[in-house]
């Protein structure tokens, strides 16, 4: 695939360990802050907010438990992108200080939902957002719809959008994850997560032989059912989502599935709070990073 970092794609397709999702948009970030003890009263704007969640991802950033030597690559946030991180521009800083592969978050937002399924709102920003990633050095993007029922209509809805945004994004040389997330309340959550997994072997058996794409999955109910996805030599790796599960038990789900490695958000985060010494963040943040590292290269 041309324009794509070689040594970046040899470390996502080969290297042990797992993703960071560090891409809360504007409609999840005053839930992640009030997780990080940041209450509604601190911040009077959206651009105060920012400032505020972007201190917290920096510090996340720049701990020394945050490096590449267990964490693959980062899903960015765009105004995360923008910003700089002690003094680089953060994936510069991700990819030169940390050895971490930098992604983006493209989409924006879901639509209201139709046939049991929540659509991607259309991403009408997407080719001047690309051009910027590429400026950026950006390796990947990374899309999110959401399944609340096994609807197969729905899902061929899904699967349909989230395969014609990835071809737009691979022309522009950077690499997919399509994240058509299978809701954990689902009532027929393993009954949708087949529909899917069929859906989605469809339209990537469709695909030119020299096809890089990347899929962010539920963790499905029936351990390996997603290992078929993993094996195509067009898949670089399969990521699992928290989805609303502890980090517990997300990775004690994980663990018992050899074809995933974790990509969580929530779940990175659970037990950061603003209040705690550097020292106390640090030993939490190595703490989960150890428990996810260890989960994503699980073996039963």
């Amino acid at each position: 695939m041309t324009g794509v970092n070689e040594a970046q794609l040899g470390k996502i397709r080969a290297g042990q360990g797992f993703f960071a999702a560090l891409d809360q948009s504007g409609g999840s970030t005053p839930k992640a802050l009030a997780e990080y003890g940041v209450a509604r009263d601190r911040y009077g704007s959206d651009a105060e907010m920012f400032d505020l969640v972007h201190a917290m991802r920096a510090r996340v950033l720049t701990s020394p438990a945050f490096d590449g030597s267990r964490i693959l690559a980062a899903i960015l946030f765009e105004q995360t992108m923008d910003r700089d991180v002690d003094g680089l521009p953060t994936a510069r800083y991700l990819w030169e200080r940390k050895n971490v592969v930098p992604f983006l978050k493209v989409d924006k937002g879901l639509a209201a939902e139709q046939a049991g399924v929540e659509l991607m709102k259309p991403i009408d920003t997407l080719d001047e957002l690309l051009e910027r990633a590429r400026q950026h050095a950006i390796f990947g993007t990374k899309m999110r719809s959401v399944i609340n029922d096994a609807s197969e209509a729905g899902v061929e809805a899904i699967a349909d959008q989230q395969f014609d945004y990835a071809a737009r994004i691979q022309a522009a040389g950077l690499v997919p994850i399509m994240e058509p997330e299978v809701a954990i309340t689902s009532p027929h959550k393993e009954h949708a997560e087949l529909l899917l997994r069929d859906a989605l072997h469809k339209r990537l058996d469709a695909l030119p032989a020299d096809a890089v794409v990347m899929f962010k999955l539920t963790i499905p109910t029936e351990p390996g059912l997603y290992a078929s996805l993993a094996a195509d030599p067009r898949v670089l790796r399969v990521l699992a989502l928290s989805g609303g599960y502890s980090r517990d038990e997300a990775c004690a789900l994980l663990a018992g599935d050899p074809s995933l490695i974790a990509s969580f958000s929530r779940a990175l985060l659970e037990g950061l709070t603003e209040s705690q010494t550097d020292q106390q963040f640090n030993e939490q943040l190595e703490t989960s990073i150890a428990q996810i590292y260890q989960a994503s290269v699980a073996r039963p």
